[in-house]
């Protein structure tokens, strides 16, 4: 007889005489009723061995769910025969608990009437649908096989389902897989009559988090994901704003990622860590007063690798620039600025890049006018000496270094007039000097810009 009655909360004090061990094992096991092909249902197979006894009229064996908390239990009542005597095993057996994939369920077994402190209990875990047989032969398991194609020049995927049952639609969709798949926007449902089982989804970037999600559409359906992309990790970094009011420098992924970031200087094709700018908060990273500079970049490190991004290469954002002027026997450094700043300017060793005069250094403010100038006498025409310039007024910003200052005014006057008589020149003169001088015929000349022209004269003349 099953019941759905909850556990009897009352017990009987156990006669001296009947022995503990009268309840002497339970073994519990999963089954299946399959009705029809793909259509099955999961049960609990209970066996429990009992040793006869007068004061033992039958046993109770009960189930609960962990999750759903129901109960189920089943009484079987013991009838005398003659001939079985007392301490004589036997087995009960039941198998009509039902239970649902991959539940945790508590099985109990009790004499009747209840004796106190006589009882088994044991927990037991269903199989889930990675077992074979439970996940060819449940509904809730049959999820489908998904398959696609990635057209990149369309930003599109094709996908194809396979192995679901025949009389519902299937859902597909496009999500970010974080702490659970979020929703994209790209959805389509498969319509059981549809033959092709098949769908266009549209994507915007490829992230590495970017999943194909598909499920039929029934209740307590589970859900098959794959993700074609995890291992493109190149758009992740090119998710930074920068704020030009705050100047703040923020990067946030797409998806969850343990990366370390840092700034970083970029020189030769490799970039210079800058020191105390690494920042290993999960998925984002926020540096406060940045400067523009355009080689000024941040460095993503991972498990997988390295990626370098340099937002201000383009020249978008406002930078500033530093350059000499001679003037009345001096040396004049102008520092030009789109917004106001302030700088400071140093005089260091060309051989010890690291190294500044402390005695010889200099602050320049920059306000409405875009510049500001400072300076400095001839004794810096040197060529180990050099003038570093360095902004100040934020927290992150790289140098600007400038050698082999000119100081000879005849130079600076013979490359002006070069430079005068370049702009001159009419490209069909200049093309006849140049190609006369390589030897080049007239099929093998190339037009140039002005700039090209005014630097090929200088070093034609031998300056520069």
């Amino acid at each position: 007889m099953l019941t759905d009655d909850i556990f009897n909360l009352f017990c009987r004090t156990a006669p001296q005489s009947l022995i503990p061990n009268v309840l002497d094992n339970l073994e519990i096991s999963t089954v299946m009723k399959c009705p029809q092909p793909n259509r099955c249902s999961l049960h609990l197979e209970v066996i429990g061995t009992v040793i006869l006894n007068d004061y033992v009229r039958g046993i109770e064996i009960c189930t609960m769910s962990l999750s759903s908390q129901q109960n189920q239990c089943m009484h079987v009542r013991f009838i005398k025969i003659k001939g079985k005597k007392s301490k004589h095993k036997i087995h009960v057996q039941a198998n009509c608990f039902e239970v649902g994939v991959s539940e945790y369920v508590f099985v109990t077994m009790k004499t009747v009437p209840d004796y106190c402190g006589i009882k088994i209990s044991k927990e037991y875990h269903v199989e889930d649908c990675n077992n074979k047989d439970v996940g060819k032969s449940i509904l809730p398991c049959l999820t489908g096989k998904l398959q696609y194609e990635i057209n990149e020049e369309k930003k599109n995927i094709i996908v194809s389902v396979s192995n679901i049952p025949e009389e519902y639609d299937y859902n597909v969709r496009l999500c970010l897989k974080r702490f659970s798949c979020h929703d994209t926007g790209a959805h389509a449902l498969i319509k059981k009559d549809n033959s092709t089982k098949s769908v266009i989804l549209e994507y915007s970037e490829i992230l590495p988090c970017l999943c194909i999600e598909g499920w039929p559409l029934f209740p307590d359906s589970r859900r098959v994901r794959i993700c074609p992309f995890q291992n493109d990790f190149d758009n992740l970094w090119d998710h930074i704003i920068y704020n030009p009011i705050t100047q703040d420098l923020a990067w946030k992924s797409a998806c969850p990622i343990d990366a370390t970031v840092n700034l970083c200087m970029m020189k030769d094709e490799k970039c210079q860590t800058i020191p105390d700018s690494t920042n290993v908060k999960q998925n984002q990273a926020l540096y406060n007063q940045v400067d523009t500079h355009p080689k000024l970049c941040m460095k993503f490190t991972t498990e997988k690798g390295s990626w370098v991004r340099c937002p201000f290469e383009s020249g978008v954002f406002p930078a500033w620039g530093m350059k000499t002027i001679y003037r009345d026997e001096m040396i004049q450094i102008k520092i030009m600025s789109s917004v106001e700043a302030k700088f400071s300017v140093c005089i260091c060793n060309r051989t010890q890049h690291t190294s500044c005069d402390n005695q010889r250094h200099a602050s320049v403010y920059v306000g409405n006018s875009g510049f500001g100038t400072l300076n400095l006498t001839k004794d810096i025409c040197n060529p180990n000496i050099c003038v570093l310039g360095l902004r100040v007024d934020v927290n992150y910003s790289l140098p600007v270094q400038i050698c082999d200052i000119p100081c000879n005014m005849h130079q600076k006057k013979k490359k002006s007039l070069l430079k005068s008589k370049a702009r001159h020149l009419t490209k069909n003169e200049f093309h006849q000097r140049k190609c006369k001088k390589k030897g080049l015929s007239k099929s093998k000349r190339r037009c140039l810009t002005e700039t090209g022209i005014q630097r090929f004269v200088l070093r034609y003349y031998g300056v520069g």
